[in-house]
C-alpha cells in the first residue's frame, strides 16, 4: 500500500520534479504543498503540521540542541546562499567594512534566522566583527509585527531587543535610528532610494567567490526534514525520500543545462550560459551538493556558529543532524 505524505516547500528547480511526479520515493507519494518558507517554518516548528517539510537549518539546530525537535533531517539542502548581499548599511555612518559595525545597531527580522546566523559567523571569523559588539533589533523588515518563530534568550554579552509591533526595520533604518540591516530581502528604503542606504559589500559576487575559495563553504539555509515518528515506524523512509530528492535535483541540473545551451533562450537572461559555466568553474560541476560528506565543513560551521551565538543550547555534532541511515551519503 502506497504511503501518502504531506510535503511543504517552496517550489523551485530542485523540487520541481517532486511536484510533477517525475521523481518520487519508492512506496510513498508526496502530496506537495507549494508554500513560502515564512509560512512553513512556524507551522512546522510549533505544531509539526507536515510529514515532510522544508525547514530553517538554524531553527532545526536550535530545537535539536534542546531535545524538542519533532523532525529528523535529511542531507537535502533546498536553499543555499552566501548572504554577503544581505547586509545593508547607512552610507552616512562611515561604515566601509564589517569591523566598522562595532558598536552599531543592526536590525534583523529574527536573530535565529539562518541568513543572520551565517553572516554574523562569517563577519566574526573572516572580518573580526564579534557579534557581541553589536546591538540587534528584531522585527518585520518591510511589514511590522514579525516575531521569533521559536523563543530565544540573549546569551552572555549579547544585546538583542524587539523593535515592537508597530514599526518596521526599514522605517528605523530610513529614520537613522539603526545603522544597518541584515535581511534576506532588501529594505524598501534601499529599493526606492528614499534614504542613503547601500550594501556593505558593493561587489557581492566577488566577495562571495573569495570567501568560497578560502573556506570551501557554500552556506546552507534550508534543509528537508521528516517527522520523527514516521522514521521510527519506517527506518528505511529517510533513504527512500533522499533518493527521490537527489533524482529531483539531478533533473533540475539537466534542465538547467538544456536551457543554458538552447538555440533560443527560454529565459530572459542573455548570459545564462556564461553564468552557468562560471558557477561550475567556481563551485564545481556538482555545485549544489546533497549528502553529509560533501557538506561536512559547511555543516560543522553551521553548528559551531549556532552554539557560539548562544542559539543552540549545546554544540550539536554533524552526525546528530540526520537520520542514521543517511550518515554515509
Amino acid at each position: 500500500m502506497t504511503q501518502i505524505l504531506t510535503f511543504a516547500c517552496g517550489r523551485n528547480d530542485r523540487t520541481d520534479a517532486i511536484f510533477t511526479g517525475e521523481a518520487k520515493p519508492e512506496g510513498a507519494t508526496l502530496s506537495a504543498l507549494n508554500l513560502p518558507p515564512p509560512e512553513i517554518f512556524p507551522r512546522a516548528l510549533k505544531r509539526a503540521e507536515f510529514d515532510v517539510t522544508e525547514l530553517s537549518a538554524s531553527s532545526y539546530v536550535v530545537q535539536l540542541s534542546r531535545g524538542v525537535s519533532e523532525y529528523v533531517a535529511l542531507p537535502v539542502f533546498l536553499s543555499r546562499h552566501f548572504r554577503f548581499d544581505a547586509v545593508y548599511v547607512r552610507s552616512d555612518r562611515g561604515i566601509e567594512k564589517p569591523s566598522d559595525l562595532k558598536g552599531k545597531i543592526i536590525g534583523t527580522p529574527e536573530f535565529q534566522m539562518t541568513a543572520g546566523l551565517w553572516i554574523r559567523g562569517i563577519m566574526q571569523e573572516k572580518f573580526g566583527l564579534d557579534h557581541r559588539d553589536v546591538e540587534y533589533v528584531t522585527g518585520g523588515l518591510n511589514v511590522a509585527g514579525r516575531k521569533e518563530r521559536i523563543k530565544i534568550e540573549p546569551g552572555p554579552g549579547q544585546k538583542i531587543r524587539p523593535a515592537g509591533d508597530s514599526v518596521t526595520l526599514n522605517e528605523l533604518l530610513v529614520k537613522g535610528e539603526i545603522d544597518a540591516v541584515i535581511a534576506p530581502e532588501p529594505p524598501l528604503g534601499f529599493r526606492d532610494g528614499s534614504a542613503p542606504i547601500r550594501r556593505l559589500f558593493p561587489d557581492t559576487k566577488a566577495a562571495e567567490q573569495d570567501y568560497f575559495k578560502a573556506s570551501g563553504i557554500f552556506p546552507i539555509m534550508h534543509l528537508v526534514a521528516v517527522r520523527r515518528a514516521l522514521v521510527e515506524a519506517s527506518p528505511d523512509l529517510p533513504k527512500r525520500l533522499y533518493d527521490a530528492f537527489v533524482q529531483s535535483r539531478d533533473l533540475g541540473y539537466r534542465k538547467l543545462d538544456q536551457m543554458a545551451n538552447a538555440a533560443t533562450h527560454p529565459l530572459m537572461l542573455p548570459w545564462l550560459g556564461v553564468e552557468l559555466t562560471e558557477t561550475k568553474s567556481a563551485l564545481g560541476k556538482d555545485f549544489w551538493p546533497y549528502g553529509v560528506e560533501a557538506n561536512h565543513p559547511t555543516l560543522e560551521a553551521l553548528c559551531r556558529y549556532s552554539h557560539d551565538q548562544s542559539l543552540a543550547a549545546r554544540h550539536v555534532a554533524v552526525n546528530e543532524l540526520f537520520a542514521e541511515t543517511l550518515l554515509d551519503t
